[in-house]
């Protein structure tokens, strides 16, 4: 779909709501007292679960005596209780026991032989929550069985700032309490947004690979202020606020690109021509390429994943 003929009030306000949908809700503006009720359990003490454990903890959405972390590694353990004050153990029974909200925070290659000895220590109750790429909620059905409340999530690495991103199916046995919990765990990390589990692989090559694209952009348009005189500090630092502003102007006053882009780019200036020699460059077609490339790739991983089980 293109951009909005002209730029009247009725294109505005569209255009304004469709941000607010992609932005979701800022952190703990999803009913913040569901998840100060819960006891959470984070299987995989890695960056991921210490993004999400410091958000959580930063928004006050829950007490540090609620939340348990374990990973295989007794280092990673002592990094994570010693920065945040939270029960760790190498024993991921531990992150069961007692937990309302389970998250699987290891890598998908290893899923598996994690689940395999803890599956029927789940209760029916618990929502599961896990993060590994490319395993489809009925992957996990198969673990848990068909009744069990699971979701999948797939954040991004600026979550590790808690500028992230991240897109969230469920099952059909997630209540609406339960989904209102998922959403506000990772909203304590960036922005959320709820989508059908078919359009998962589509969230991974966009959100997913998104940001490297991105520091490839920045890095590009550094090395072009430093090939015109720039210092390399001046240009990065230019290039990479440019991409930030721009990308919050998108987000904050809910415009189409192309309305803003029209905005700077005025007749037979300075703009229009850098624009013209994008064009030209097919830039638009080959992020465009680099999203469906990382889409189907993800679809690949999914199906030899699925024959590996």
């Amino acid at each position: 779909m293109g951009p909005p003929a002209g730029n009247s009030p009725k294109a505005r306000t569209t255009l304004k709501r469709r941000s607010e949908s992609l932005q979701g809700r800022k952190a703990g503006q999803y009913n913040p007292p569901m998840l100060q009720d819960c006891r959470i359990g984070f299987i995989g003490a890695g960056q991921m679960a210490e993004a999400i454990i410091s958000g959580l903890l930063a928004a006050g959405l829950v007490s540090r005596d609620r939340i348990t972390a374990t990973d295989i590694s007794p280092a990673r353990c002592d990094i994570v209780r010693k920065a945040y004050g939270i029960a760790t153990s190498t024993d991921n029974r531990q992150a069961i026991e007692h937990s309302t909200l389970i998250c699987l925070c290891v890598e998908p290659q290893v899923l598996d032989d994690v689940l395999t000895p803890l599956a029927h220590r789940f209760t029916p109750q618990q929502l599961i929550i896990s993060v590994a790429a490319g395993y489809p909620l009925a992957r996990l059905a198969q673990f848990f069985g068909q009744q069990a409340k699971l979701a999948r999530a797939m954040p991004n690495t600026p979550s590790g700032i808690r500028a992230g991103v991240t897109a969230l199916c469920c099952s059909d046995h997630v209540d609406t309490q339960g989904q209102a919990q998922a959403v506000a765990l990772f909203e304590s990390i960036g922005k959320v947004s709820v989508v059908e589990e078919r359009l998962m692989d589509a969230v991974t090559g966009l959100s997913g690979s998104g940001p490297a694209y991105v520091f490839m952009m920045i890095e590009a348009l550094a090395d072009g202020g430093v090939l015109m005189g720039l210092s390399r500090q001046t240009a990065l630092l230019l290039a990479a606020q440019t991409v930030a502003g721009a990308a919050h102007m998108v987000l904050e006053r809910g415009d189409h690109p192309a309305v803003l882009k029209d905005h700077v780019a005025s007749p037979g200036g300075t703009t229009i021509a850098g624009l013209a020699t994008l064009e030209a460059g097919a830039l638009r077609a080959t992020l465009i390429n680099a999203v469906e490339a990382a889409t189907r790739r993800s679809q690949e991983l999914g199906r030899q994943g699925s024959s590996n089980h």
